[in-house]
C-alpha cells in the first residue's frame, strides 16, 4: 500500500432502538463536519482490522466487523488519493451502554441517527453513497450476520527440508508472524469457535488466536488433509454444524482441501452460485476467506465473501 495513495478504513455502526434503524455518526471538531467513523490503516493491520480500531477509538464502542459495505476514492487537499473501505458493524446494546467515548480535539461527539436524518446531515456525497449502499443491503436481509472463515495454515516447513512425517511440519519464521498476526485479524471479524486440521502447520496457525480468545483449539482429522487425499474427510459435517451454530467460526486447514470447504458454506448458505467462492479458492499460505451469513433467516443465507492476504 505505497505509490502515495492514502488508505483509511471505516464502519457504518448501526442498532435497532425501539424497532426502528439507527446509525452512528461522528461531529469532527477539526473538519466541521459529520461523517463515519474511520482512519488511516497503522502499520501491520489489515482494512478490516483498521476499521474495527478506528469505529472503537472514534465512538468508544467496541463490534465486530460485518459485511463489506463499499469503497471511497477522492482526492485529499494536497492532491493525494485517498481510499477508504467500509464495513457494515452492528452494536450490541451492552457495547453501547459501555461506550468509552468522551469528547477530544478531534471528536467533539458522536451521535445515533435515524436513516432518513443521517442522509439530510452527512456533510459528503461519498458518505451519502456508502449510507445508501448499507440501507440496500439492510433491507435485503443483511442485518445480524455471522462469519464462517475458512484460513490456510501459515507458511510451513518445505516437504523436502522435512524429514518426518508430513502431519508434523510446523511453521517457519514467517509462518508464525503470520499467525501472530492473524490473532487480530480474525478477532476483527469476531471469530469465537476455532476448528483445525489436526496437523502441526495449522494448529500452530490458530494457537495465538486460541489464546488470545482464551478458547481452545477443536483440533479434528476431519479436515486433514492425510484424510482429504485417503477419501476420509468429513467436511461436510464440520461446514454444517459451523453454519447451523449461528456463531463465528474459523476453520484452519490445507491448500487442497480448501476449496471444497468454500464449495460446502456455499451449500450450506444456499448460495447458487459457485463463482462468488471460486476467485476466493486459491489461497496463498497465512491467507483466509471471510463468508458473511445471514443470522435470522429462516435458511441461513450467504450475504458477501471477502478475501484478505497476510501481511507477512
Amino acid at each position: 500500500m505505497s505509490n502515495g495513495t492514502v488508505y483509511a478504513a471505516g464502519g457504518i455502526l448501526w442498532r435497532l432502538s425501539g424497532g426502528r434503524l439507527r446509525v452512528l455518526v461522528v461531529h469532527r471538531k477539526t473538519h466541521n463536519d459529520i461523517s463515519f467513523p474511520k482512519g488511516k490503516v497503522k502499520p501491520g493491520e489489515i482494512l478490516a482490522e483498521t476499521a474495527a480500531r478506528e469505529v472503537w477509538e472514534e465512538s468508544g464502542v467496541r463490534a465486530a466487523v460485518g459485511p463489506p459495505v463499499g469503497i471511497c476514492r477522492y482526492r485529499l487537499p494536497g492532491g493525494r488519493k485517498k481510499v477508504v473501505h467500509y464495513w457494515a458493524m452492528r452494536a450490541k446494546e451492552r457495547a453501547v451502554r459501555e461506550s468509552t467515548f468522551a469528547p477530544n480535539r478531534e471528536i467533539d461527539a458522536v451521535e445515533w441517527l435515524s436513516a432518513e436524518a443521517a442522509l439530510k446531515r452527512l456533510s459528503y456525497a461519498f458518505d451519502i453513497e456508502i449510507l445508501e449502499a448499507f440501507l440496500g443491503q439492510f433491507e435485503d436481509g443483511a442485518r445480524a450476520t455471522f462469519p464462517i472463515v475458512a484460513q490456510r495454515h501459515g507458511a510451513a516447513m518445505s516437504r523436502s527440508e522435512w524429514g518426518r512425517a508430513d502431519r508434523l511440519r510446523p511453521l517457519t519464521d514467517r509462518g508464525a508472524a503470520q499467525a501472530r498476526a492473524l490473532a487480530g485479524e480474525l478477532r476483527a471479524f469476531g471469530v469465537r469457535k476455532i476448528v483445525s486440521s489436526t496437523a502441526t502447520r495449522c494448529v500452530e496457525t490458530v494457537a495465538p488466536l486460541s489464546a488470545a480468545l482464551k478458547r481452545p483449539i477443536a483440533a479434528t482429522d476431519d479436515i486433514s488433509q492425510d484424510a482429504w487425499e485417503d477419501g476420509l474427510d468429513d467436511i461436510a459435517r464440520i461446514v454444517d454444524k459451523r453454519v447451523d451454530a449461528g456463531k463465528g467460526a474459523v476453520i484452519c486447514s490445507h491448500g487442497p482441501v480448501l476449496p471444497g470447504i468454500l464449495e460446502r458454506i456455499a451449500l450450506a448458505t444456499r448460495e447458487s452460485s459457485a463463482a462468488r467462492f471460486t476467485e476466493h479458492a486459491g489461497l496463498r499460505t497465512g491467507a483466509f476467506v471471510v463468508a458473511h451469513v445471514s443470522k435470522h433467516e429462516p435458511e441461513r443465507r450467504l450475504v458477501a465473501v471477502e478475501s484478505h492476504a497476510p501481511l507477512v
